[in-house]
């Protein structure tokens, strides 16, 4: 899946488009990290991995402008304890 996930400050989340549908995660900023609070797939694409792609993409987002994360939600948590790789972003 070829997909940009974006950071939509004025509603606070990141979203994917898949098709006609809309995965987003909900978050809150801080000064040094951002909150990420809920993660929503459309029941119709669930199980599909879309969420995972959605994650991934904000973290590089996160990432790429030199904050930190905390897992508000299970998902993230899950996603978080699944790649390793991205435990230097956990604040």
């Amino acid at each position: 899946m070829t997909a940009t996930v974006r950071d939509n400050k004025d509603r606070s989340r990141f979203e994917l488009d898949v098709g006609d549908e809309l995965a987003f995660a909900n978050y809150r900023l801080t000064p040094s990290a951002v909150i990420i609070t809920h993660t929503e797939t459309p029941r119709a694409l669930r199980g599909r991995g879309i969420a995972s792609v959605l994650i991934n993409g904000a973290l590089d987002l996160i990432r790429r402008d030199g904050k930190k994360v905390v897992a508000g939600c299970g998902f993230v948590v899950d996603y978080l304890d699944r790649h390793p790789e991205n435990a230097d972003l956990v604040a």
